[in-house]
């Protein structure tokens, strides 16, 4: 197969030009958080340049996210549409892609999804409460005015709480979208081993499978439907120094959801620090990872081969494969 030196590793390149190497019609998953388009934050992002708060890319004294600027959704759209034609044409018919955004930008990337030729199917949310505020009050502005102080003191009181339209952020919107199927659900089933959930799959309390989940702890009623197990320190790894590390249950969640053949294979084009590579081989699937940084390349790699040494984190795998076995036994009577 033409995937076959891509499959279970890593790959070092720039996803657009590397994604015409992988074969028509052989993927059954993509999930992926790619870069937001906030500020500089686009897709050629550099976390050391992001994590200076002095760069060039920013406004002085805010932080990389906070500047509003209408190009960027532009921009966004337009990468993102080529991003998501090469999605659509390696997926198998049916097969699914989960991309998160930035609640902002959320429309721009649907969008592109969608006129790409996917059918967006739901959106999902990750709900948390741990986030800071980005609202920017005006007070140091006032203090530039060219009028007396007793004036900027009477504004500042006048205006007192009133900050930048920006509200503290505590969910993200993940796309799921899916490639039309070949037939009817059933037939793109049993031919190509993908188009449908697994509704087996429990979130929060044994709860059926939502559209919304959360790692923290928030309410009793929200976790009683919609928690899912809450990061472990060293699932990230001390070494993982990756500003957006996604909890490795979220991806476990949705491969779960969505991946039914034993072969499946899951691919994340911008893997960052290798979450949905860990957690499809958790689940004993296979993956491909590509990120332009080497240096988030080799975290990928540490983290895999660490989870070889740790068989308790495949606890999950041996539901899941007594699920398949049999499953698809009937496609050569049928197909």
């Amino acid at each position: 197969m033409k995937n076959d030196k891509f499959i279970n590793n890593i790959i070092c390149a720039d996803t657009l030009e590397f994604l015409p190497r992988v074969e028509t019609n052989s993927i059954d998953v993509v999930l992926t958080d790619p870069p937001y388009f906030l500020d500089k934050l686009d897709n050629n992002w550099d976390y050391e340049e992001v994590s200076n708060k002095s760069n060039q890319y920013t406004i002085k004294s805010l932080p990389a996210g906070m500047k509003f600027d209408r190009e960027q959704g532009k921009k966004f759209y337009a990468w993102y549409l080529k991003i998501s034609a090469e999605i659509f044409r390696i997926l198998k018919p049916g097969g699914f892609f989960f991309s998160f955004s930035s609640p902002r930008l959320y429309h721009r990337m649907a969008s592109a999804i969608d006129d790409a030729g996917f059918e967006i199917r739901d959106a999902f949310m990750w709900l948390y409460t741990q986030n800071q505020a980005k609202a920017m009050g005006v007070d140091h502005f006032i203090k530039k005015m060219d009028i007396d102080e007793k004036a900027k003191e009477k504004i500042k009181e006048k205006l007192k709480g009133w900050k930048t339209p920006q509200i503290k952020s505590c969910f993200e919107p993940i796309a799921m979208a899916q490639k039309p199927t070949d037939q009817t659900y059933l037939k793109n089933m049993l031919k190509h081993e993908v188009g449908l959930f697994d509704t087996n799959v429990r979130i929060g309390d044994n709860m059926y499978p939502a559209n919304v989940f959360t790692v923290d702890k928030i309410d009793e009623l929200i976790d009683r439907a919609f928690l899912l197990p809450k990061p472990t320190k060293k699932e990230k790894g001390d070494y993982n120094d990756h500003k957006t590390v996604k909890p490795l249950a979220i991806c476990e969640y949705l491969i779960k959801l969505s991946a039914f053949s034993k072969d499946a294979v899951v691919l994340d084009p911008f893997v960052g620090s290798g979450t949905t590579a860990v957690a499809a081989k958790k689940l004993g699937k296979n993956y491909i990872g590509i990120d332009a940084n080497e240096k988030y390349v080799k975290i990928s790699e540490r983290r895999l081969s660490e989870l070889d040494k740790k068989p308790n984190l495949f606890r999950n795998i041996a539901n899941t494969e007594k699920q398949e076995k049999g499953g698809l036994q009937i496609q050569l009577q049928i197909a």
